[in-house]
């Protein structure tokens, strides 16, 4: 079986682009040759800044011969339907046999499709590939019609087995396939003709190319981190950026250089971000005061001073960088220590979103819901409101306005200029937390407060004008600030109700969003009262109904609910720990499914209980309980819930069912009340034994009148417990 290896050679691919590159090829490749019919052992694809390889291995040498049979039409068909058959089938009519069958004789065509060598079939799919490759972003050169990323010079392709290498003969656009390749650009420029791909790889390495993306990433990782031990320093670590970097060089080299004493004072995180943005250097602080003092640059060849030029030329780059840096930190400190307010004031004039108002407007808003938020986090009013309007004002900084990575960050340093409290600076920063699923979530109660005001003023703004993610798209990240209000009540066991009327956040929230002016906000809750009939206080549903209104269109409220969409997003987190959608369901359908908290806490209570054998078989008996009980109130007309009575009880396993029914219910009660959910589901589990025994025993529908309906009241007395605890009946299995 022969070995296959391509190299696609062309200038400089874009480092973001190569991986994704590689696995492309991979795909397309090996997918066009299993529909070929030639199946392989392994492939692999590596990558460098002038190249993509594939290296295939165990490649059948031909495709197999196929036979197919084709079943026609009958024996004395109309000629037209058997020459549509014969040209289908690209055969002649004395090529067909006749069978009989069941319903008469019929035509039988055999197709053999003769097997295929492998060049030939390599060559088909590697020019279709190169022809139709999905780079993001793609050119044209030369007077040719074929896009590629860069201009492509040479395509490499060779079949290898015992007898040797077979150069597969293609051409592309004026570019034949060869078994030649070129080292690195400049040690090594010269063409070299290579027989495998061990041979390949062991001459590219020679001619200053390593291939390995990840071998050259390690080689960077490694030097970078012996030259700062050795100056008693610490690398900064920084996995993407060390990805980037080993995409821009095929021969690594590593240099480190000093940072002009001037610039040491900056934030170190300034430091980083300038030199990582600008000019793709790994940052290197020393460990005793934690400021970036050198930095870590990777250059692409060898050098007869061993990298003296090429860092002299980096450092007069980077202190220009740096000056630039230091110009807009000194500036921005010398608005924060006198008035932070103008830069607040300034957001008056930068759109938040055409619906909803300006980032000022949005400033107001999270400070309203803050003020409100405060007293259930635990957090100072009055710091809270301070802290929600201070939190953005950096977005006006010209630091931030240079590097918009460091929002937050810089706003926490310019508070803190300002003569604030550490705990309102650190809102700041803080309040955009969290970003993801493993992003650490705020604890401190300011940032708590402000953190929750600033993710429900985003969701209920964007759900009221009915800009909801779709599919794939969620382009204002509603799903990471729904699962970020989660965290944040999960982690700091808040205890929130979305859509309690009587604390209202969510109503409150979206009614100030409803019109960037208070008194269009106020004839909306106008109007809404009077279709209503309500009065001031209403709930989630009715707030977003009113936000439509002031738009001057009436949305119907339970097509934009809010809070189906949290609850959504609390399946997918917790389906992390194991927890089934069904039971969350079953917890949802329960009163009280606004907090948060409480709902998590019943769910992974009853998904403990389900877990367990009792409770997986006191479903069963509940269901089967529901169904009977459900399929008599049907055919009666009645509903059995007046309760039964144990002295129309006949068998022994049907009074000990009265008893359980009793004993738990006496235990549920005070456990649901108090929140002791474990409790209440190991009450509830217990009735297994009980529920089953009477099924064993007792007939429901039986035909005597009095005990049937007391039975089915004893159902409904079933119904009720459990259903105190959660909703079984949605409950899947």
């Amino acid at each position: 079986m022969p070995d296959l290896l391509i190299e696609l050679f062309s200038e400089e691919i874009p480092a973001r682009m190569q991986a994704r590159a590689g696995e492309d090829l991979k795909k397309r490749i090996t997918d066009g040759l299993v529909e070929g019919g030639l199946t392989y052992a392994s492939a692999a694809a590596l990558t460098t800044p002038r190249r993509l390889t594939l290296a295939i291995e165990g490649l059948l040498a031909e495709s197999p011969t196929i036979r197919e049979e084709r079943k026609g039409p009958k024996v004395g068909a109309p000629d037209k339907a058997i020459d549509g058959f014969l040209r289908g089938a690209g055969l002649t009519r004395d090529q067909l046999e006749e069978r009989d069958t069941p319903k008469g004789a019929v035509y039988f065509a055999t197709i053999e499709k003769a097997g295929r060598s492998a060049a030939e079939i390599v060559a088909e799919v590697l020019e279709a590939t190169i022809r139709n490759f999905p780079w993001p972003k793609s050119m044209r050169w030369g007077a040719g019609s074929m896009r590629w990323v860069r201009p492509l010079h040479s395509i490499l392709c060779i079949l290898t087995d015992e007898t040797g290498a077979q150069v597969v003969p293609l051409e592309v656009e004026g570019i034949t396939s060869g078994d030649t390749t070129e080292g690195h650009r400049f040690m090594a420029p010269n063409r070299f003709a290579v027989t495998s791909f061990e041979d390949y790889a062991a001459k590219l390495k020679r001619a200053f190319v390593v291939l390995s993306p990840q071998e050259r990433a390690e080689h960077i990782w490694n030097d970078a981190q012996n030259m700062a031990f050795a100056a008693g320093l610490e690398l900064v670590d920084d996995k993407g950026l060390l990805a980037e970097v080993a995409g821009l060089v095929e021969w690594p080299v590593v240099l480190m250089g000093q940072i002009d004493e001037e610039f040491l004072e900056l934030p170190p995180e300034v430091l980083q971000t300038s030199m990582k943005e600008h000019q793709k250097f790994f940052s290197v602080k020393n460990p005793k005061t934690g400021r970036i003092e050198c930095f870590i640059t990777v250059a692409n060849r060898e050098t007869a001073d061993n990298g003296a030029t090429i860092l002299a030329g980096n450092q007069k780059v980077l202190s220009a960088r740096l000056a630039d840096a230091k110009f807009f930190w000194e500036n921005d400190l010398r608005v924060a220590k006198s008035d932070m307010t103008q830069w607040t004031r300034a957001l008056e004039n930068v759109t938040f979103h055409n619906k909803l108002g300006t980032q000022a407007d949005r400033i107001d808003r999270i400070a309203a819901l803050a003020r409100e938020f405060a007293p259930v986090v635990g957090a100072d009013v009055d710091q809270a409101e301070k802290a929600a309007r201070l939190a953005k004002a950096d977005l006006n900084s010209e630091m931030v306005y240079e590097f918009p990575e460091l929002q937050g960050l810089m706003g926490r340093y310019y508070i803190e200029a300002a003569g604030e409290d550490s705990t309102v600076a650190a809102v700041a920063q803080e309040h955009y937390s969290p970003l993801g699923p493993s992003d650490d979530v705020p604890t401190a109660p300011l940032s708590v407060t402000v953190s929750l005001a600033d993710k429900l003023d985003t969701l209920t703004g964007f759900w009221a004008i009915d800009e909801k993610p779709t599919g794939s798209k969620d382009p204002f990240a509603l799903r990471r600030a729904a699962l970020g209000v989660i965290r944040l009540v999960l982690t700091n066991d808040l205890r929130v109700k979305l859509h309690d009327s009587q604390s209202n956040q969510l109503g409150r929230c979206n009614e100030s969003i409803g019109n960037t002016s208070a008194k269009a906000a106020k004839e909306a809750a106008k109007v809404f009262k009077e279709k209503t009939g309500g009065g001031s206080s209403f709930g989630f549903g009715a707030a977003i109904t009113v936000s439509n209104l002031v738009d001057g269109r009436q949305v119907d409220s339970r097509s934009i609910d809010l809070l189906s969409f949290i609850h959504d997003r609390l399946k997918v987190f917790l389906r992390d720990e194991g927890i089934r959608h069904d039971i969350i369901d079953a917890c949802i359908a329960m009163d009280g499914n606004d907090d948060l908290n409480l709902l998590v806490k019943r769910a992974r209570a009853l998904n403990a209980v389900i877990a367990t054998e009792d409770g997986e078989n006191l479903v069963q008996g509940f269901k089967r309980a529901n169904n009977i009980l459900s399929q008599a109130e049907e055919k009666d007309g009645v509903e059995y819930s007046y309760g039964a009575d144990v002295k129309f009880a006949e068998t022994d396993s049907e009074k000990a069912l009265f008893a359980a029914l009793d004993a738990a219910e006496a235990k549920i009660d005070p456990a649901l009340k108090a929140e002791d959910f474990p409790t209440a589901m190991a009450a509830m589990a217990a009735l297994r034994g009980p529920v089953d025994a009477f099924f064993e025993d007792v007939q429901v529908n039986t035909d005597n009148d009095i005990l049937r309906r007391n039975r089915l009241n004893l159902l409904s007395q079933i119904r009720k417990v459990c259903s105190s605890v959660a909703d079984l009946s949605l409950i899947e299995g």
